[in-house]
């Protein structure tokens, strides 16, 4: 990993956008409110095939790119702490809904819910950022290896969203049944989202300044 950040850089970054909601999140959470944990696990394998998709693409890609692009590194970092004010911003901004307050849908099949979760994934620019923006700032490409780099932690972050959401599939009518009658719980873990998610931003600005040579 190159300058000050480390692996438990990673870990922390990796954790704060699993527990992010974002598309792929809600589109699980609703169908497992509506049609209960099996849809919501049936959702969840369709969403997987975006992971591996963005994981592979990005994996490949990334090789080739930073070995011929001057400054690479400094460029997505930027991009990367854009990114995470952004969803700082989306965690407080006044008038945010809950994820967990989530509509009526109408039940469907297991190929459907299956079609329609990877549908969500693979267009879900969360998930391009993520790993075309924000898995590079935590790959050493002195070491020589960068594929394998790229494949160990975007593999580590699909496993952690993959846990998350799992968990929410299998827990969403518990936690929105638990939530929904307690807002001030829910506001406070907007705000700590947020404030972690600056200070993160802020960190990755720094280190994407080190690398440009900007002190």
């Amino acid at each position: 990993m190159h300058g000050t950040v480390s692996i438990y850089g990673f870990l922390a970054v990796g954790g704060m956008l699993a527990v992010t909601p974002g598309p792929n999140m809600i589109y699980v959470m609703s169908r497992s409110i509506a049609q209960g944990r099996t849809a919501g696990l049936i959702s969840l394998a369709g969403v997987m095939l975006g992971y591996l998709f963005y994981m592979f693409g990005a994996a490949f890609g990334i090789t080739a790119f930073f070995v011929s692009v001057p400054y690479a590194a400094s460029v997505l970092g930027a991009g990367g702490a854009a990114y995470l004010f952004y969803l700082a911003w989306q965690a407080v901004k006044p008038g945010g809904r809950s994820p967990l307050e989530v509509r009526e849908l109408p039940r469907e099949q297991p190929r459907r819910l299956f079609a329609m979760g990877a549908t969500t994934s693979l267009l879900n620019p969360k998930l391009a950022m993520i790993f075309l923006s924000l898995l590079p700032q935590f790959i050493n490409y002195q070491d020589g290896s960068v594929l394998r780099q790229s494949l160990v932690l975007g593999s580590s972050l699909i496993v952690a969203f993959a846990s998350v959401n799992g968990f929410v599939a299998v827990c969403s009518g518990s936690m929105a049944k638990f939530l929904s009658s307690r807002p001030g719980l829910l506001q406070a873990q907007r705000w700590t989202m947020g404030v972690v998610l600056v200070a993160l931003g802020a960190h990755m600005t720094v280190d994407a300044l080190k690398l440009a040579g900007i002190n």
